[in-house]
């Protein structure tokens, strides 16, 4: 859902706004509502995570967050799974985690909703990849296939056995694009 206020809203004002379930996102000056994530989707953010954060939170290489808020480049939006270096995950006084994220992730991973624009998608991983994200994922349940943006390339991953491309901080991570999606058989 794509609500354009009678006054454009600026991305300070948008930020001091409530938080929306589904999250909203500000992007070229509309509020953009992400599409409620259904069963398919859910299991994929979930275990992907879940996968990420196994390998690379407990030495403290990087930590995955599900439906993040990062704000940078004019917009504010948020990535199914955003993964931060450890370094790079902002800290509040008391070193603990902060609420707010003003940086692009170091991995952007989206998992397309059947009613979702692949554009609208596409366009927040190119954001992200101009602002310093080193690689994207596009995730389609639908069609089993992962779209992996890496710079201005993209590379297309749909046979099971093909093992997915990781950013270099990640390369411990081995999955492959059966083991995505057989998380979807449980």
């Amino acid at each position: 859902m794509v609500r354009t206020p009678s006054k454009p809203l600026t991305l300070e004002e948008f930020i001091k706004l409530p938080e929306t379930k589904p999250a909203s996102e500000y992007i070229d000056g509309k509020i953009i509502q992400k599409p409620m994530a259904l069963g398919k989707h859910s299991v994929i953010q979930s275990e992907c995570a879940t996968a990420i954060n196994a390998v690379v939170k407990a030495p403290r290489i990087a930590r995955a967050f599900l439906e993040l808020r990062c704000t940078f480049g004019g917009r504010s939006v948020v990535p199914d799974i955003s993964v931060f270096t450890w370094e790079r995950i902002p800290c509040d006084v008391n070193g603990e985690i902060a609420n707010i994220f003003l940086d692009a992730p170091d991995w952007t991973i989206e998992i397309l909703s059947p009613e979702q624009s692949q554009t609208k998608v596409i366009k927040n991983i190119l954001h992200c990849l101009k602002h310093g994200t080193e690689m994207g994922w596009l995730i389609d349940p639908d069609e089993q296939t992962v779209f992996v943006y890496i710079g201005e390339t993209v590379q297309l991953f749909d046979e099971p056995q093909q093992l997915l491309p990781v950013p270099t901080f990640a390369n411990q991570i081995k999955l492959t694009v059966g083991d995505l999606f057989g998380w979807l058989l449980e």
